[in-house]
């Protein structure tokens, strides 16, 4: 048994109501942890069951139908990514799950088309769209907002990621962890840390989600029914000089009574646009400045998916 992270639920309205409050709580339990419990997320019920019938649609589709939206030499970026491919930093197993990739729809000739690909979406589930671009635009509001409260807490205007984050390369991921076998090489997700600005993640409920505290050992992370967990990403420690951590994080493989059972999650990395320069608020040795979509391309190289 793990001990349980110390992260107590913040309301998404305080932001609104007490943008103060919301900054200091929100950055201490950044600071402390680099993940945060929100509840009042403003993700309605509905988007979220017309999302979820969706998705196990998808997943649940034969494995060649799958393949058939699974860009070659994409990065995973876009379409369908099989079982056994993505592989934490470091790791020598693959993690025990398939995914999908949504990213922001672009209309023709916009500037960023050549960096960020065209969405994949598969024929056999014509609601797959509609229901997953309702759901990109909920979790792209509600980060907007956790954004303001962390922008607050680091003495910035309460818009300053607004232009660093317009028309970003965020990535919304469909995740399906299949039922675990006993005699299983690896876990569902091995440790790592996101590249991304923060990650608003929904569907977590289902144990399994670990954070690595400040000495090393694996703290779960309990989730409250309805609430949402989100974690700094690499590129916002490394705005930040490492002020806000990037913590390492994995999803463990569930007890022998639950390893029949699928896992289902909808983590959501919110990116800036590619040609924003990542450059750390206070000069540092270790973090030279270095643009969005370049620090992308190195993260990617890393955990093989190119």
């Amino acid at each position: 048994m793990t001990k349980t992270a110390a992260i107590a639920p913040i309301p998404l309205g305080l932001v609104e109501a007490d943008l103060a409050a919301a900054a200091a709580r929100f950055g201490d339990s950044f600071r402390r942890t680099g993940f945060a419990l929100v509840s009042d997320h403003g993700v309605s019920d509905a988007l979220l069951a017309d999302a979820n019938a969706a998705i196990r649609r998808v997943f649940a589709l034969p494995a060649a139908l799958k393949r058939k939206s699974h860009v070659a030499g994409g990065a995973g970026q876009r379409g369908y990514t099989p079982f056994g491919i993505e592989t934490a930093k470091g790791a020598a197993h693959h993690d025990l799950k398939e995914f999908w990739h949504v990213g922001r729809e672009l209309p023709a000739g916009h500037r960023y088309a050549d960096v960020m690909p065209a969405n994949v979406w598969p024929d056999a589930v014509p609601e797959f769209r509609t229901a997953m671009l309702a759901l990109f635009m909920a979790l792209e509001s509600a980060g907007g907002r956790v954004l303001r409260a962390i922008a607050a807490h680091l003495g910035k205007a309460p818009d300053f990621f607004v232009d660093p984050v317009r028309d970003g390369n965020s990535i919304l991921r469909l995740l399906h962890y299949p039922p675990v076998p006993a005699e299983a090489d690896g876990i569902r997700a091995g440790a790592h840390e996101d590249i991304n600005v923060i990650t608003l993640l929904l569907g977590a409920e289902e144990a399994g989600l670990q954070l690595m505290g400040r000495d090393g050992e694996w703290l779960t992370v309990a989730v409250p029914p309805g609430s949402m967990v989100v974690n700094v990403g690499d590129m916002l420690q490394r705005q930040t000089g490492g002020v806000l951590p990037s913590t390492t994080h994995r999803v463990v493989n569930p007890p022998p009574e639950r390893r029949h059972l699928p896992r289902f999650s909808t983590p959501f990395f919110l990116h800036y646009r590619p040609d924003w320069l990542i450059e750390p608020f206070v000069a540092h040795p270790d973090m030279p400045p270095i643009t969005a979509h370049d620090f992308l391309l190195q993260r990617l190289a890393e955990i093989k998916l190119t």
